[in-house]
C-alpha cells in the first residue's frame, strides 16, 4: 500500500512539472507565468475582489489586476516610499477623497491595508480617470499616466504635446517627461493585453 501511494505522488509531482512547463512554454511572457505558478496563492488571491469590484466601478478586472501587479506583486501590507499603502498603492489624499464622497466617516489611513477597501479606493480613482480621458483614443494609456505622477503633471505633459484635443495616446507618451511614470504606464499596458490574450485573470 505505501509503495502505491509513494508512486501516485511521484506520478502526480511529475504530471504537476510537465502541465507547469507547458503553461511557461506555451506562455507569450514565461517570466510572468512562472512567478505566477510559483507565488500562485499570492497571485490569484484577490482575483474574485477584483473581478467585484472592477464591475461595480465599470473598470476592466484585467486592468486593475495589471495595476495591482505593477504597485504591489500583489501584496497588501506594502507600504510605498510616500506612504502609499496596500495593493493598489494608494495614497492617503486619494483615500480620503474617496471617503468623503462614499460617506466612510469612520475612515482611517490603516484601513488602506484592506485589499477590499484598497481595491475598491484604487479602482474608484482610475474609474474618474478613465472617464475624464474617455474621449481618447485610449483612454488607459491617459489615466494610467494620472494615476502614477498626478493630473497636474499629465495637464502639463499634454500642453507640452502641442496637440490640443486631438492629442493622443502617443503624443503623451512622447512628452511624459518622467522616465518611470513611462515605463509605469508601458509595463501595465503589456500585462493588460498579456491578461487579454490568455482571456482571464
Amino acid at each position: 500500500m505505501f509503495r502505491f501511494v509513494r508512486n501516485l505522488v511521484v506520478v502526480l509531482l511529475l504530471a504537476a512539472i510537465v502541465a507547469g512547463g507547458t503553461v511557461i512554454c506555451t506562455s507569450t511572457d514565461p517570466l510572468y507565468a512562472t512567478e505566477a505558478i510559483i507565488g500562485f496563492p499570492r497571485y490569484h488571491r484577490y482575483d474574485f475582489l477584483v473581478k467585484q469590484v472592477g464591475q461595480k466601478y465599470g473598470v476592466d478586472p484585467m486592468l486593475l489586476k495589471a495595476v495591482i501587479w505593477r504597485e504591489s506583486t500583489f501584496r497588501p501590507d506594502k507600504l510605498g516610499k510616500n506612504g502609499e499603502r496596500g495593493l493598489m498603492q494608494v495614497t492617503e489624499a486619494a483615500a480620503s477623497d474617496w471617503a468623503r464622497q462614499n460617506k466612510r466617516p469612520g475612515f482611517v489611513p490603516t484601513d488602506l491595508y484592506s485589499p477590499r477597501v484598497n481595491i475598491e479606493v484604487g479602482a474608484w480613482y482610475l474609474k474618474k480617470a478613465l472617464q475624464r480621458y474617455a474621449g481618447k483614443d485610449d483612454p488607459a494609456t491617459f489615466a494610467l499616466a494620472e494615476y502614477n505622477a498626478g493630473k497636474s503633471r499629465v495637464d502639463k505633459w499634454l500642453d507640452a504635446a502641442n496637440q490640443g484635443s486631438s492629442v493622443t495616446a502617443g503624443d503623451l507618451r512622447d512628452t511624459i517627461s518622467f522616465p518611470g511614470t513611462r515605463g509605469y504606464v508601458d509595463a501595465i499596458i503589456d500585462r493588460y493585453h498579456f491578461y487579454q490574450r490568455q482571456g482571464h485573470l
